[in-house]
């Protein structure tokens, strides 16, 4: 039972099973959706080449970054209509790299069947919680959806619970998808006094669903025309603006496993993004509805000139906002009295990395004095830890865990976004303005403002960079040689040791690969140096101390 716990842990940790477990619900859901009050005309879809498409007003274009840049308008089926013709190669794409891993993640078929089983349980009653708006405008969209997992679950569903992805894998294992990091600082601390707000949405479900983020620009028949960072298939909001100027985004919170789904964060987010202008309004709409996950929703506002903290779980609520300062942090613990009492965000702060980013974060913005744009890009691709002690490459203590989908700055102030271009945050940091995108002053295709690009990270052209994509490769292949007991050549061993020696995961898969082998000297000597460097959580270390104890009682 162990084992099937893992691989399910596993399994919902990259976001992929949710759609393989819907097909339990599929049977009994009978909530399509009624779109015969709404204009469903949309304009044929031209290519101008093979990364540009028009479909009326709306278009879909790459820009010279490798980000593809979304514009749709319209009422609900509309959108999802406009986006699904638009993206629709993209979209069966984006499937595929979720689903074409199930086998490989879970391939027992009776392991599938439990999936399955657990989540049609938990999402029996999600479409009860998502407003009608959203469900019609993902009707719309999933009739783009491609046919190769029509054996799954019909696609209005399948693509319906593939926004609950993020929330289905927190409630089953906390979300362990690494952690965010999120701040803001405005008036004194800040160059020009206006509000700034950066964050890395530290999300990774594989290097093929990181590959092609959509920055998408919405401008919905009803509420406020908006931005967001996404992928295709996903009309939920993780990061965003609206032409107002609030911002919205995500941390993963802790707390109980609850026992069914009901709003998922993205489309709460979605919710307030479409029709809050402003923090009292940001709240009221999260106040209205259920979820079933823990979050922080880091809400700034040009109209406020400031930022706070939504604090949502399933049977609390809680705003967070920062009194006789201008500057607030957000990492995965929750802050405000709420919670002050909450044993499961007590215990996760004490032992996750969450308080130790939260440091690292106070650390660097007391370092740089005055805010500004370049600043906060900096404190994003930030790899080392408090102190600027070496972490290794990877390490969830850093901001920048070099996995990230994203990093992000706002200016609300200005309407002015920064988007990191791949890889992780270290490609260059795009600039839209929204103003001058929704008065419709640039062409169809492309929204980039050019003057307010940042550069590329010099990292990207390091030995160190090279060493971290050789060590990605070689952990692949000792973590594949582990499951497998198949042999790894000592020079291989070697090189992996080298490629990221500051990592303390780099010497404990050493340790586990001696270990399963029964070279028990050889794996005490690297879990020893494990456990010397900066160990990423308590219970990574305690899993350290297990292996340390058995080996020494062996030997003894």
């Amino acid at each position: 039972m162990k084992i099937v716990l893992r691989k399910i842990r596993f399994a919902f940790l990259t976001g992929i099973s949710l759609v393989v477990l819907s097909c339990g619900v599929s049977k009994s859901l009978k909530d399509v959706p009624e779109v015969a009050q709404y204009d469903a005309s949309t304009a044929e879809r031209i290519s101008v080449n093979d990364s540009t498409f028009t479909s009326g007003k709306n278009s879909f274009a790459k820009n010279k970054y490798g980000a593809w840049e979304l514009y749709v308008e319209g009422n609900p089926y509309q959108l999802g209509l406009n986006t699904g013709i638009l993206t629709k190669e993209l979209f069966e794409f984006q499937e595929n790299a979720f689903l074409s891993k199930v086998n490989e993640l879970v391939p027992s078929k009776f392991k599938q069947w439990l999936l399955r089983k657990i989540l049609a349980f938990y999402n029996r009653k999600m479409y009860l919680h998502i407003p009608e708006e959203y469900k019609t405008e993902i009707y719309g969209l999933s009739k783009y959806a491609g046919d190769d997992y029509d054996h799954i679950a019909d696609d209005y569903l399948r693509v319906l619970y593939l926004h609950g992805a993020h929330d289905i894998g927190h409630a089953l294992q906390d979300l362990a998808l690494v952690g965010c990091s999120s701040f803001a600082a405005w008036g004194d601390k800040t160059k020009d006094g206006q509000l700034l707000i950066g964050r890395n949405f530290d999300f990774y479900a594989g290097d093929d669903f990181a590959k092609n983020k959509i920055i998408a620009f919405v401008n919905p028949q009803k509420g406020h025309k908006f931005m967001s960072v996404t992928w295709a298939g996903m009309i939920g909001v993780v990061s965003g603006m609206n032409e107002h100027g609030l911002t919205v985004t995500i941390n993963a919170g802790k707390s109980k496993i609850p026992w069914i789904a009901k709003t998922p964060i993205s489309i709460l987010n979605r919710e307030i993004l479409q029709y809050a202008s402003n923090i009292e309004e940001a709240i009221a709409i999260a106040k209205k509805r259920e979820v079933f996950v823990s979050e922080s929703i880091f809400i700034g506002s040009a109209k406020d000139k400031r930022a706070v903290i939504i604090e949502v779980s399933p049977k609390n609520f809680g705003v967070y906002e920062v009194e006789n300062s201008n500057e607030l942090i957000c990492s995965n613990h929750f802050q405000s009295e709420a919670y002050a009492e909450d044993e499961n965000n007590i215990l996760h702060k004490k032992e996750s990395h969450s308080a130790y980013r939260y440091q690292r974060m106070e650390e660097l913005l007391d370092h740089a004095k005055k805010m500004n744009v370049e600043k906060a890009i900096a404190v994003l691709r930030n790899r080392e830890g408090i102190d600027d002690k070496s972490l290794g490459y990877g390490n969830e203590k850093a901001l920048n865990q070099l996995r990230a989908h994203h990093g992000i700055v706002f200016k609300p102030e200005e309407r002015q976004v920064w988007v990191s271009s791949n890889p992780y945050q270290l490609g260059a940091f795009v600039a839209y303005d929204l103003d001058e995108v929704f008065a419709g002053k640039l062409p169809k295709w492309g929204f980039l403002n050019q003057k307010l690009i940042v550069k590329e990270d010099e990292f990207l052209y390091s030995q160190a960079y090279e060493d971290y994509e050789t060590y990605r490769k070689l952990n692949r292949d000792m973590q594949q040689a582990i499951k497998t007991d198949k042999t790894v050549l000592p020079e291989t061993i070697e090189a992996f040791k080298k490629s990221n020696p500051d990592f303390w995961e780099t010497h404990y898969q050493i340790g586990k690969y001696y270990y399963e082998k029964g070279y028990f000297r050889a794996a005490l000597i690297a879990f020893e140096e494990a456990k010397s460097k900066e160990v990423t959580t308590v219970p990574d270390l305690r899993t350290l101390d297990i292996y340390i104890k058995k080996i020494k009682r062996k030997l003894d």
